[in-house]
């Protein structure tokens, strides 16, 4: 069976299963979610689920620490709510359907009732207006439908994009600064092929199979074009067999593969954590609280002790 990393509600047991300043819009709105203090760079960022906190080791020097949300009620759902570069501390509750976050720019508390008990949140930018969208999908009569309220209006989309069996992929994939309804669908058996299935907003469907059906879906803009790359991890048959990435550069349809990260212990936290634009394979060990980060920019290893076992690391919102 399929290890979701983030199927489960902020709780310890969902941890015991385991650029250069011109870059795009796209790219910068796939790091914005977890760049608190809008430096360019992902932070470390953790939360405590005994205390409901949220850890954040900043890149730029320092460290925040706020307390926001319930463990075992609540997905964390970070994004650029307000526009203001910074990633803002966010929360759906599954048993309300409500949506808490705080803007980073004037530290508001803001709350809205969208969704219902079962649906996933999929908070992305859908409108390209630089805002993270309040969105979920809803898997229902064997099929998938993608729920948005839109920041640019206060509009509302409602899409079916997708069986109820295959995971959510979403992401900038045409590199138009918009976020693309999409999907990894499994193939028959745990190693079967799977394959992407992408609804690009600026017209057409992308069917891109890559990786197999267990595989995890990992989104980012690795090679640093401005576009999403479909990329996943294999993990190992043993708690100590290395985790595998694989990378479709989105930029020549080559790829790239990298054995990083231990299968038994490891969350996955992709993220630029060195600010050149690209995004870097990255994990956080549960064993010991310490993230383990390949810098793209020169492939050197990256490690930083941030948090306690049984915490969450907020990036791993993004892998499905």
């Amino acid at each position: 069976m399929k290890n979701n990393h983030f199927a489960g509600r902020i709780a310890c047991t969902m941890l015991a299963v385991f650029v250069l300043a011109t870059a795009s819009i796209a790219q910068l709105t796939l790091r914005e979610a977890t760049d608190v203090d809008g430096d360019g760079k992902t932070d470390y960022t953790v939360f405590r689920p005994s205390n409901n906190a949220w850890y954040s080791l900043l890149s730029n020097g320092g460290f925040s620490i706020q307390t926001f949300g319930l463990a075992n009620e609540d997905f964390v759902t970070p994004g650029d709510f307000d526009g203001d570069g910074k990633g803002d501390i966010a929360v759906w509750r599954d048993t309300t359907g409500v949506w808490y976050w705080l803007n980073s720019s004037n530290n508001t508390f803001n709350a809205i009732t969208f969704g219902i008990s079962g649906d996933e949140p999929v908070a992305r930018d859908y409108d390209g207006d630089g805002k993270t969208d309040v969105a979920v999908v809803r898997r229902t009569n064997g099929n998938m439908i993608w729920y948005v309220y839109r920041s640019s209006d206060q509009g509302f989309t409602a899409f079916q994009f997708g069986l109820t069996t295959d995971f959510t992929a979403p992401g900038d994939y045409d590199g138009d600064g918009k976020f693309d309804f999409a999907v990894q669908r499994p193939g028959a058996t745990p190693t079967s092929q799977a394959v992407f299935y992408a609804a690009l907003s600026n017209g057409g469907v992308e069917i891109i199979p890559w990786g197999l059906s267990n595989d995890l879906v990992v989104p980012g803009d690795y090679d640093g074009d401005g576009k999403t790359d479909y990329a996943v991890v294999r993990e190992g048959s043993t708690p100590d067999a290395n985790l595998v990435w694989y990378i479709r550069r989105s930029s020549d349809g080559g790829f790239n593969a990298y054995s990083f990260g231990l299968t038994g212990s490891d969350l996955l936290v992709q993220g630029d954590y060195d600010g050149d634009g690209k995004t870097d394979i990255a994990v956080w060990r549960n064993t010991d609280g310490q993230f383990f980060v390949l810098n793209s920019s020169n492939l050197s290893l990256t490690v930083n002790q941030w948090g306690s076992p049984n915490d969450f690391p907020v990036a791993s919102y993004d892998t499905h």
